[in-house]
Parts: structure tokens; C-alpha cells; sequence
């Protein structure tokens, strides 16, 4: 199968090694100044270093990719559909490989429900230079399908074998839009606070004050899926912080957010996470308090490095 990787970040760079060492036709898209011939992998999924194409422009790519994996920063997500539209009128799928709220959404607006792809991806990889990544944890299969229902369970669950058989473990889910949403819930509750302290998930849960924060990012969250009836595998918020404390944060306890790293950058995904509860919840009329002061803090530290000129905050 051909694959086309756009971004090649952590995430990225794990689809185009472990896709291209199971010998399909892989090209992977990297900024200028930037292209690779060989990444190195290391961690929980083993060692190797493997060949890779990249191309620092669409026009580079010869044939039209049969599953386009959108792995940038939310920030720069609309820019990326855009300029993949090309491909999409030619026939290829865009499998949306991202953290947030919002990614699925502009490519369906875009290109419709029957050309995009939901994953729900929670392995940790940390990209530790251009061409190493390092897989950290993984606490369950990616997770792929198509919430409406309009792309064949048969060339989904190919689609996932695929992966899985590359050495990513990958299932096809008819519910992948609640999957999705546990994590956004997930890394609304950690990664700002993990990010802004320098804490990893685990200390933040031994905290009493950053634990309380937790405690209501989760409940405000919890309002805001209800007012717009959005569906989760938990009914209540406390429900849900159940299976948080007990189920989802031991396996990634020692874990630092990725965030953490980003904001150091003046960079912040923020927007597709707790920004996006704020912005629900303001459609639904329910305050979100909380969430909006996480939010705000994360864009003060973002905007104090880009006005610096060591980064910047938005894309």
C-alpha cells in the first residue's frame, strides 16, 4: 500500500519507519532543510534503523498515496488539508493522527465523511533528534475507523492489520469517536498542567493541588459533553475518574507530556484541547472556568516566548 506521512514529528516518524521497514511504498513530508535517509528507532518496540524517503514539497510525490497519515500540530492542520486536496480528489484517504478536538472535523467540512479516517493513537514516542525516535509507552492499540460509518469496515480492518503486521498494533473500531474523545479528556486533565509545572502524570496525581485542578477540568468537561450530547464509554464524570486514576494514568505515571516540550518552543496545541472545551461550552452557554484559566496560562508562557522571538505561540 503507498503512504503518504505529513509531519514528520514523533508520531510521524514511527509510521514512516515502521511502514517503510515493512516494505510498502512510504514518503514522508518534512519541512525545508530537513529531509531524511535513515531514522532510528529505540524503546519499547525494539531497535533498528531504517531507510526512509522524504520529499520537502507535494509536488516531490510521484504517485498519489493511497492513505494520507496527518500526523502536524493541530495549528497547522487547515494549512496541511488544503494543500492535500489534490491528492483527495485523486482518490486517497486522510487518516487524522492527531491530538484534539477539531482535526476530524475541517477534514470532513473539507473533503467529506467517506475520505477521512479517526485514529485514537496512545503510544508515547519522543522524538530525541531529527532521525531518532524513542517509543516510551503505549497503553493501548491505535485505534482507526470511521465514526459515520461511511468507509468499508472491510478496507478499515485491512488498513489495521497493515499496521499492526508493520509492528504498530492497530484494531478498527466502530466507536473510535468515543476513543477519541477519553483521550482528549486525558490530556486535557495532564498535559497543561504536566506542561506549565514540569511534572510527569504521575506526580501530578500526588499532588493534592494539581490533583484537585484535575479533578475539575474533568467535571467542567464532563457538562460540556453533555450539553451537546456527545457520547464517552462513561456516563458521569465521576465514572470516568474512576477508570482515570485507576486504569489509564498507572501505565503512564513516569510519562511527560509532549507539551511540555512545545511550550518551551512558544508553540501550543492548546486550542484542540482545553481551548476547545472553552469554546463548547461558550456555544452551550456553560461556563467553563477552569479550562480557560489552564487555557490562558498555557498561552501567557506561549506568547512570552514568541514575543521574545524564542518561538511562537500560535500557528
Amino acid at each position: 500500500m503507498r503512504f503518504l506521512i505529513v509531519g514528520v514529528g514523533a508520531v510521524g516518524s514511527v509510521f514512516l519507519s515502521f511502514l517503510s521497514r515493512a516494505g510498502h511504498q512510504v514518503v514522508g513530508l518534512v519541512k525545508a532543510g530537513r529531509s531524511l535517509r535513515k531514522i532510528k528507532v529505540e524503546g519499547i518496540w525494539g531497535e533498528f534503523e531504517q531507510e526512509v524517503i522524504t520529499v520537502e514539497d507535494l509536488n516531490s510525490v510521484k504517485h498519489t498515496p493511497d492513505v494520507i497519515v496527518l500526523s502536524v500540530k493541530s495549528y497547522d492542520t487547515q494549512r496541511a488539508l488544503e494543500e492535500l486536496s489534490p491528492f483527495v480528489e485523486k482518490g486517497s484517504y486522510i487518516l487524522i493522527a492527531q491530538n484534539g478536538y477539531g482535526n476530524y472535523e475541517k477534514a470532513v467540512k473539507l473533503f467529506g465523511a467517506d475520505k477521512v479516517i479517526l485514529s485514537r493513537i496512545i503510544f508515547g514516542a519522543k522524538r530525541m533528534n531529527v532521525d531518532r525516535v524513542r517509543i516510551t509507552v503505549c497503553a493501548d492499540h491505535v485505534v482507526i475507523g470511521s465514526p459515520s460509518g461511511h468507509i468499508k469496515e472491510e478496507f478499515l480492518n485491512t488498513l489495521a492489520g497493515i499496521f499492526s503486521k508493520a509492528g504498530i498494533p492497530t484494531r478498527q473500531e466502530k466507536e473510535v469517536y468515543k476513543y477519541l474523545w477519553e483521550k482528549i479528556i486525558y490530556n486535557c486533565a495532564l498535559n497543561p498542567l504536566g506542561a506549565l509545572f514540569e511534572l510527569t502524570y504521575g506526580q501530578l496525581i500526588e499532588n493534592p493541588y494539581t490533583k484537585e485542578i484535575i479533578n475539575g477540568i474533568i467535571d467542567e468537561i464532563f457538562k460540556v459533553l453533555k450539553a451537546h450530547r456527545i457520547q464517552t464509554f462513561h456516563s458521569s464524570s465521576e465514572e470516568y475518574k474512576k477508570h482515570f486514576y485507576e486504569k489509564l494514568l498507572p501505565p503512564t505515571a513516569n510519562h511527560y507530556p509532549s507539551m511540555l516540550e512545545d511550550i518551551k518552543k512558544g508553540k501550543t496545541e492548546i486550542d484542540a484541547l482545553n481551548g476547545a472545551i472553552v469554546e463548547l461550552g461558550q456555544q452551550a452557554n456553560i461556563e467553563t472556568p477552569i479550562n480557560f484559566v489552564i487555557t490562558n496560562m498555557v498561552k501567557g508562557v506561549c506568547y512570552d516566548k514568541a514575543f521574545t522571538g524564542s518561538g511562537r505561540c500560535f500557528g
